[in-house]
């Protein structure tokens, strides 16, 4: 709290008391990733992704990787969007909820679509999810699957 600034910072791991941001408290903290590919599932693929609160509160980040993730809220709705952007200079954006332990996302686009669906465990410290692609809209295969394990 300075002169300029009269508002004391947010604690970063509390978001303020804005009721859709309150599920996004499952997500925050970092988790180790396992990934699947259907056409190689001998071949897993391991790394963290880490979710913690932006501008007090405002959002929540996601890093994986070099890939980002912004995820905020529509206060009229109870879904979210999520912005990505990775070092390819891919920029995305989805559509998000998150209600009942089940996580999801969605991004309908002509010629690339894809879907994502997580299922938290009963203790909020496993997800089981997987991705989905499509490109024609209809028809849907699976990309991949993916375990979040809760370190902290």
């Amino acid at each position: 709290m300075t002169a300029d600034n009269p508002t004391p910072p947010a604690d970063p791991q509390n978001p303020p008391a804005n009721p859709a941001l309150k599920n996004l408290s499952l997500l925050v903290g970092q988790w180790n990733v396992e990934l699947i590919f259907p056409a190689d599932p001998a071949n897993k693929i391991h790394g963290q992704v880490t979710f913690e609160w932006l501008e007090g509160g405002a959002f929540v980040i996601e890093r994986l990787g070099n890939s980002l993730w912004i995820i905020g809220p529509d206060d009229s709705t109870e879904t979210y969007t999520t912005l990505y952007h990775d070092e390819r200079s891919v920029s995305r954006v989805y559509q998000m909820s998150l209600s009942g332990g089940v996580w999801k996302l969605w991004r309908n686009s002509p010629g690339f679509s894809q879907r994502f669906e997580g299922k938290f465990n009963a203790e909020a410290n496993t997800i089981t999810a997987y991705w989905d692609i499509s490109n024609d809209g209809s028809t849907w295969e699976r990309d991949f699957d993916v375990t979040y394990t809760k370190v902290r």
